[in-house]
C-alpha cells in the first residue's frame, strides 16, 4: 500500500510544484491583465476621453458581477461539484472571452462602430442600480469605458473563479507538506504580473512612436491565450492524479446550503474575509493608479530621443535584469549550501540596484513602480516557509498592516515634499513601493493558508468563494471612490499629471488602520478559541 501511494504524483515533489507552476502561470497572466491599462490612465485620457471618474468605474467593473450577481459564490458552487479541474478550465475561457471584448472596446475598430453609438445611448440609467448609487455605468461615460467595462465584468468572472479555484487545488496538492510555501510562491510567481504589465503596456501603447492603447491590450489576451492552455494542461495532470489515488473528485462531495451557514457563523472566518477585503482594497485599487501617482508626484523628465535610454530595446533589457532579481531571489531560498544561498542572494540584490538606477535614467513612473513585487517575490518564500514550520500567521498580518499604513502615508505627505529633487523623490519612491510590495506578500504566505483551520474540507471551495466575495466588495467600490475623490479634490485640473493624490492615500491608510485592529482581535479570537492560526502548518 505504501509503494502504491508513493507512486502518485501528489507525493513526487517535482510533479506537485510542476502542477502548481501551471496554475501559478495561469495567474501570472490574468494578472498582467487586470491592470494592463493602470500604467497607461494618462493615455487613455487623452486618446478616449477617459477622466478619473470613468477610469476608476471602468477599472471597478471587474468585480461588479462577482459582488452583485453573487456570481462568485455559485463560482464556489461549481469549484466543490465540478472539481478544481473543470473550474480552472472554465475559468480562464471566461477570461479570455472578457479580455477580447475590453481589447475591442479600446480599439480604433470601436470609434464610429454601431456598438459605439448604442453604448453612447443606451446604459445611462439603471433602475435600482442607480438608486442605490452602485450602478457600473453613468450618463456621460465614454463609450468605450461603457463595452470595456462590459468585457472586464466577464474577465473578473473568470480571473477572481481562477483565484479560488488556485487555492482549492493548491490545498488539494499540498496539504500535509509544504502548503504555505506553495501558495506564497503561487502568489511571488503570479505577482510578476504586476511588474510586466508596468514595463510592456506602455511599451507596446507607444511601440513605433504612435500611440495605440489597444495594442496594450492585445498583448493581453494573447497571454490569456496562453493561460487557457496551461489549465488544459493542469486538467490532464489533475485527471491523472485521481486515477492514481483512486480519489472521486470534489462533485461527488454535494454541495449543502446548511454548509455555507456552519461558516457564516464563525466569527474568526468573519475577521479573516474583513482583513482580506480591507488589505486588499488598499492594495490592488492603488495598483491602478499608482503610476499616476508617481507621475503627479515626481519630477520626470524624459530622455532625449535620441539618447541610449530612450530606445525600446532598453524596455527588453530592463525585463531581463527583473527576472534576474526574481529567479535568482526566489532560488536562494531553495539553496543549502551557504556559498550558493548568498551568492544568488547577493546577485539578487547587484540586479535590483541596477533595475533602479535603469528605472531612474528613463525617467519612467511605470519602470519606477514596477519593482513592487520584487522584493515580496523575495520574501514571500520565506515568510511561507517560516509559517510552516513556526507559525505566527496572525502577527505576520499585524506586522503587514502597519507597514502598509506606513507606506500610504509616506506617499501622501512625504514624497510629495520631494517633488522638485530629481533624485531624492525617486529613492523614496522606490523604497516605499518595495516595502508595500513585501507587506503585500504577507497576505498569501500567511491568512490564505490558515483558511483550510477555519472550515471544513468538503466546503473549502465555497469558504474561499465567500471570502472573495467579500474582497472583491472593496475591489469594486474603492477603484471607483479614489477616481470620485481624485476629481473632487482636483476641480478644473485636465492635465492627468497635475493631480493631488493627498485625500485617496490618506482614504486608503484608513484601511490600513482598520486592518490593524482587526488583526489584534483576530489574534485575541485565536488564542480564546485555539484556531491554531499561530501554530505551524506542518506536524511532526
Amino acid at each position: 500500500m505504501s509503494q502504491a501511494i508513493q507512486k502518485t504524483l501528489r507525493d513526487s515533489a517535482a510533479m506537485r510544484w510542476t502542477a502548481l507552476l501551471l496554475l501559478a502561470l495561469a495567474m501570472f497572466c490574468s494578472y498582467i491583465f487586470m491592470d494592463i491599462l493602470s500604467p497607461i490612465k494618462d493615455l487613455m485620457q487623452e486618446t478616449r476621453g477617459w477622466d478619473s471618474t470613468a477610469f476608476g468605474t471602468m477599472q471597478g467593473s471587474e468585480v461588479f458581477l462577482n459582488v452583485f450577481a453573487f456570481f462568485l459564490i455559485f463560482a464556489g458552487i461549481i469549484l466543490d461539484k465540478m472539481g478544481v479541474r473543470f473550474t480552472a478550465v472554465l475559468s480562464a475561457a471566461v477570461m479570455l472571452v472578457g479580455a477580447v471584448i475590453k481589447w475591442y472596446a479600446v480599439s480604433d475598430s470601436f470609434i464610429g462602430s454601431g456598438l459605439e453609438t448604442w453604448f453612447t445611448n443606451n446604459l445611462n440609467y439603471i433602475p435600482i442600480f442607480d438608486e442605490l448609487g452602485v450602478s457600473p455605468f453613468y450618463e456621460g461615460m465614454p463609450a468605450s469605458a461603457k463595452f470595456a467595462a462590459c468585457g472586464f465584468m466577464i474577465f473578473g468572472c473568470g480571473c477572481e473563479m481562477a483565484g479560488i479555484t488556485v487555492s482549492r487545488g493548491i490545498v488539494k496538492w499540498f496539504k500535509g507538506r509544504e502548503m504555505a510555501l506553495a501558495m506564497g510562491s503561487e502568489m511571488a510567481l503570479a505577482r510578476l504580473g504586476v511588474a510586466t504589465c508596468m514595463i510592456f503596456s506602455p511599451f507596446f501603447a507607444r511601440l513605433g512612436g504612435q500611440v495605440s492603447v489597444s495594442r496594450s491590450v492585445a498583448f493581453g489576451v494573447v497571454l490569456m491565450c496562453i493561460a487557457l492552455i496551461m489549465t488544459i494542461v493542469y486538467f490532464v495532470m489533475d485527471q491523472k492524479l485521481d486515477a492514481q489515488t483512486g480519489e472521486a473528485e470534489e462533485k461527488d462531495d454535494p454541495f449543502k446550503v446548511s454548509d455555507l451557514g456552519k461558516i457564516l457563523t464563525d466569527s474568526g472566518f468573519w475577521i479573516v474575509a474583513l482583513l482580506c477585503v480591507l488589505y486588499y482594497s488598499a492594495i490592488f485599487p492603488f495598483q491602478k493608479y499608482a503610476v499616476n501617482m508617481l507621475q503627479c508626484n515626481l519630477s520626470l523628465t524624459p530622455p532625449a530621443a535620441d539618447s541610449f535610454w530612450a530606445q525600446p530595446d532598453v524596455t527588453i533589457v530592463q525585463y531581463v535584469i527583473m527576472l534576474i532579481v526574481a529567479a535568482a531571489g526566489f532560488a536562494s531560498n531553495f539553496q543549502k549550501k551557504a556559498n550558493l544561498k548568498y551568492g544568488l542572494l547577493g546577485l539578487s540584490i547587484v540586479a535590483l540596484i541596477t533595475y533602479c538606477y535603469m528605472g531612474y535614467m528613463r525617467q519612467s513612473a511605470e519602470s519606477i513602480f514596477a519593482v513592487f513585487p520584487l522584493l515580496a517575490v523575495l520574501i514571500t518564500p520565506i515568510l511561507g516557509s517560516y509559517v510552516d514550520h513556526k507559525g505566527k500567521a496572525a502577527s505576520m498580518l499585524v506586522l503587514g498592516s502597519l507597514l502598509l499604513i506606513a507606506c500610504h502615508l509616506t506617499f501622501a505627505f512625504v514624497l510629495p515634499m520631494f517633488k522638485d529633487s530629481a533624485i531624492g523623490g525617486i529613492i523614496i519612491a522606490y523604497v516605499t513601493i518595495l516595502v508595500l510590495g513585501s507587506s503585500f506578500s504577507l497576505v498569501p504566505a500567511s491568512l490564505w493558508p490558515s483558511v483550510p483551520k477555519l472550515v471544513d474540507a468538503k466546503v473549502i471551495g465555497s469558504a474561499y468563494a465567500l471570502i472573495f466575495w467579500i474582497q472583491n466588495i472593496g475591489l469594486w467600490l474603492f477603484p471607483l471612490l479614489i477616481g470620485k475623490v481624485l476629481d473632487a479634490t482636483n476641480p478644473g485640473v485636465t492635465d492627468p499629471t497635475k493631480f493631488d493624490y493627498t485625500a485617496p492615500l490618506i482614504m486608503l491608510a484608513c484601511l490600513g488602520v482598520a486592518a490593524l485592529i482587526l488583526g489584534f482581535v483576530l489574534k485575541a479570537i485565536d488564542k480564546k478559541k485555539g484556531i491554531g492560526l499561530e501554530l505551524p502548518n506542518i506536524t511532526e
